[in-house]
């Protein structure tokens, strides 16, 4: 087996590589007089990734004998090969010398006229896993851009190691719900594991509006959610950002896996010269059966009249000061910190809990330094400019001092200068 790759086409190979180190660690590569394949599975075997490269997309691919080829590499040693910058390689030659081989060949020719060979040790007889799931069986699926998807993915804990999505019929949603989560037929929610200490950890909502931010959503019937892993899901991301195609989602219930694929726009990739396939194990377990709400917080969660509370209005007022003052048309963003968080928490956490209990501390301080700033402007008997700013500024405690504003006095003293001014003219009157 041998192939060269260049240009273009070595950098995508490149991050192939890079993706595929991400899932496992060892690369089992499948050759065939018509197909390259690469697969990785990771130790836990819940992660499954393969790419596939045609003939056409190498400068010269070869098969001698017209035999199918099978060994497997650790991506360890395959990364350090490509450590070299891309830019700088003129190009890539991959050689196994036959199909018993104990080691391959990877030689990088650079720009500078510098050669690099590298050999590396490979098992003849890999374990290879063969995929057996049929996309075009799974009911429901997205199609999303990888940087609409990362603008998403950013509001969530950088920590996060699992997250679930919730789909539901956009025409099940009723119609006076328009102001909260109509339209909004899909919601992103990040999973804690209820059995670990999740003191700080950080629980995120996204409501989000299919015809807005995906390409393409198709989901009919009753509401479903699965719950993968966030790190093979940013891996995947990022090499599809980088060979600049969409992301293809396809996903049926909890407990089934989650397929993703590149979207070559219209075309079905019968015609691109490499495909890709991730697919991710899934949690048996529904968020849909644990009777979580998937709807965003109501609206009179956000009003600070201690009234309208009710006695089962606790999950109200957790979620009371984190929804957003202007929510998004398309997306609305929810989030709070757990439960054990939020008794331990000190600082702003303490601060907001008391001005909740005591709503009218806050509005005494403001205007206990209101009456002082009168009080210091009293001996100028002038208009002071700090009071003005004070009683237009919004409720909440202000951390400037009076000292930092500059006197009044100091304003008026560029204005000492005489004024021109025209006089009057007096009445006319007639003397007789």
């Amino acid at each position: 087996m041998e192939f060269n790759v260049s240009g273009n086409a070595l950098k995508t190979f490149a991050r192939s590589i890079t993706c595929l180190a991400r899932i496992g660690n060892e690369l089992a590569i499948q050759a065939s007089p018509s197909l390259l394949t690469f697969h990785s599975l990771n130790s836990s075997r819940s992660a499954y990734q393969s790419i596939s490269l045609k003939p056409d997309f190498f400068d010269a691919y070869t098969i001698s004998g017209g035999a199918q080829i099978q060994c497997s590499v650790l991506l360890k040693a395959i990364c350090s090969v490509l450590r070299t910058p891309i830019a700088s390689i003129d190009h890539l030659r991959v050689h196994l010398p036959s199909p018993d081989a104990s080691k391959i060949q990877w030689t990088l020719d650079c720009n500078n006229g510098l050669r690099k060979a590298y050999w590396i040790t490979c098992n003849v007889e890999p374990d290879i896993q063969h995929l057996s799931l049929d996309r075009r069986r799974l009911p429901s699926s997205l199609v999303v851009r990888p940087r609409d998807l990362n603008r998403l993915l950013a509001n969530f804990q950088s920590t996060l190691q699992e997250i679930t999505i919730f789909a539901t019929e956009p025409t099940s949603v009723p119609a006076d719900a328009a102001s909260e989560i109509g339209g909004k037929a899909v919601e992103l929610r990040s999973y804690i594991d209820p059995s670990k200490d999740n003191d700080s950890s950080l629980h995120t909502q996204l409501w989000i509006d299919p015809s807005e931010e995906f390409v393409q959503y198709n989901h009919t019937g009753n509401p479903v959610d699965v719950t993968f892993g966030v790190k093979e899901l940013k891996a995947f991301l990022s090499f599809c950002e980088g060979c600049e195609v969409d992301i293809h989602l396809y996903f049926e219930k909890a407990g089934e896996p989650i397929l993703m694929a590149p979207k070559f726009g219209l075309d079905d990739g019968s015609t691109s010269n490499f495909d890709a396939t991730l697919v991710l194990a899934t949690m048996l377990v529904s968020q849909l059966q644990e009777g979580t709400d998937t709807g965003p917080p109501p609206a009179e969660a956000t009003t600070n009249d201690e009234s309208h509370q009710g006695a089962g209005s606790m999950p109200q007022e957790k979620t009371r000061g984190n929804v957003s003052e202007h929510p998004s048309d398309h997306t609305r963003i929810w989030s709070e910190l757990s439960a054990s968080g939020i008794r331990d928490g000190t600082g702003a956490e303490q601060r907001g809990a008391q001005a909740e209990r005591h709503p009218n501390t806050t509005q005494q301080q403001e205007i206990h330094r209101i009456s002082e700033l009168h009080i210091a402007g009293a001996g100028s008997g002038k208009r002071n400019a700090p009071n003005d700013r004070a009683e237009t500024n919004d409720p909440g405690f202000s951390q400037r001092h009076p000292s930092n504003w500059v006197d009044a006095d100091e304003d008026d003293d560029e204005g000492d200068e005489p004024d021109l001014c025209i006089q009057s003219t007096p009445p006319y009157f007639e003397e007789r």
